[in-house]
């Protein structure tokens, strides 16, 4: 079954574009080798100027863990956790 990944992020202070660009990278460059991912979209928070949320649409949840686990071993993540003030919230929703 088809499903959104939901993730929030909180950027350091003055650091979300550095970060959002960073995101957008990733899912252009790795994105399409992942198994299952389907594409994604970062939006910048409305009510904080260090906020961001990326919706990325995965076949299945399966599929999404699967890739996550395999990006965060290979440290293509590694980067993102350079800019981010806090621990990111994950949401899957179908």
């Amino acid at each position: 079954m088809p499903i959104k990944a939901v993730i929030e992020f909180q950027a350091r202070p003055g650091q979300r574009e550095e970060l959002r660009s960073m995101l957008r990278g990733i899912s252009a460059t790795h994105g399409p080798t992942a198994p299952g991912f389907l594409g994604s979209t970062v939006y910048a928070t409305v009510d904080d100027e260090d906020g961001l949320v990326e919706i990325a649409d995965w076949e299945s949840v399966e599929a999404q863990g699967e890739a996550v686990q395999a990006a965060m071993a290979a440290g293509i993540y590694a980067p993102v956790l350079e800019l981010v003030a806090a621990p990111f919230r994950v949401t899957r929703i179908g």
